[in-house]
């Protein structure tokens, strides 16, 4: 299975090199809209800092800001594979960290995985009955094993579409899928 995940994260991979950055960033805003609409006033979302490959979710985090919408992020912890949360007040308290990803390191504002609503995961691949495939180090699939209540939203770019994913036991699946095309997937519709 691991072989199978890699190799599909090896096309994926491809695929996403493939785009332009100006391409990314209007298909990120593009997704960003959509998601928007499926975000309530207050509601407290764990959202992941992008890197440059990746949806970005910069206006993401800004919009919901502005929108009084209290921001979690994630710190990845290397020593236990798992993820710290801090609450995130400005997008400039964040610096390039583990794996290149940004962290409010510095600035941190302790969170609880009880305090989030709705979680933002980045995807590396997806299918239409909600599976995803991440980078293969497992982070997310811990936290969401622990924090099954979340609503969990996944972003991608419309061609990190597979017809049908390769899933293990610990592959939780998305309430919701989201490209620059739309809510493409939405459990239970």
């Amino acid at each position: 299975m691991r072989e199978l995940k890699n190799s599909i994260r090896q096309i994926l991979r491809q695929r996403k090199d493939a785009m332009t950055p100006k391409d990314r960033l209007e298909k990120s805003r593009r997704i960003c809209c959509h998601l928007l609409e499926l975000i309530e006033n207050g509601e407290t979302v764990m959202v992941y800092t992008s890197k440059e490959k990746e949806v970005n979710t910069d206006h993401l985090i800004t919009t919901l800001l502005e929108r009084g919408n209290p921001i979690v992020v994630p710190i990845i912890v290397k020593e236990g594979v798992s993820l710290r949360l801090s609450y995130l007040e400005d997008l400039s308290s964040l610096v390039p960290s583990t794996f290149g990803v940004p962290e409010p390191i510095g600035s941190e504002i302790p969170a609880g995985s009880d305090e989030v609503d709705t979680i933002i995961l980045p995807m590396h691949g997806f299918d239409r009955t909600g599976r995803r495939i991440g980078y293969g180090a497992g982070y997310y699939d811990r936290f969401l094993a622990k924090n099954r209540e979340l609503r969990k939203i996944g972003i991608a770019f419309a061609c990190q579409e597979l017809e049908n994913l390769p899933v293990d036991e610990n592959d939780i699946p998305m309430d919701y899928i989201i490209t620059e095309d739309g809510i493409i997937y939405r459990a239970g519709g």
